[in-house]
């Protein structure tokens, strides 16, 4: 009989937030929110780039989240958070001058999916695609495969 290379294992996969999860949500609200308005003060975007980045919430709600009255946010605006919070992770493990790694997404950039323009033109406009395209950009720089 063969020996086995590998036994099976029972793993369970407790994801982070479930998406119906109104408590898992709101846990991760309030820290996701201070880091985002933290890294849109060393980008410098301005309250229509910071909207337009979380899906468009209303001024209102914008400021409301800005005084740390979140509750549960949306999955879609969580997954923004999160794509956000990784590109800024990656231009500062990428470029260890802060000045520089923070300026990143406002510097014309010749890459082929910036065509360009800056990373914050692609961006802004653009829906979650937008955000999952420069955040695996980055992730692949980083892994070496750009």
């Amino acid at each position: 009989m063969p020996a086995r290379l590998l036994e099976p294992t029972r793993q369970t996969v407790t994801p982070v937030a479930e998406r119906h999860d109104p408590e898992a949500r709101r846990r991760l609200s309030a820290p996701a929110l201070r880091a985002f308005f933290t890294l849109a003060a060393r980008w410098g975007l301005n309250i229509d780039e910071q909207r337009a980045l979380l899906g468009w919430p209303s001024r209102s709600t914008l400021f409301a989240w800005k005084k740390g009255q979140a509750g549960a946010l949306p999955y879609d605006t969580l997954t923004r958070l999160s794509l956000l919070l990784g590109i800024y992770k990656a231009l500062h493990v990428l470029y260890p001058d802060d000045a520089f790694a923070d300026e990143w997404p406002k510097l014309r950039n010749t890459n082929p999916i910036f065509a360009g323009r800056r990373p914050l033109d692609l961006m802004v406009p653009g829906d979650v695609e937008a955000l999952y395209a420069v955040r695996r950009l980055l992730d692949g720089r980083r892994g070496g495969w750009h």
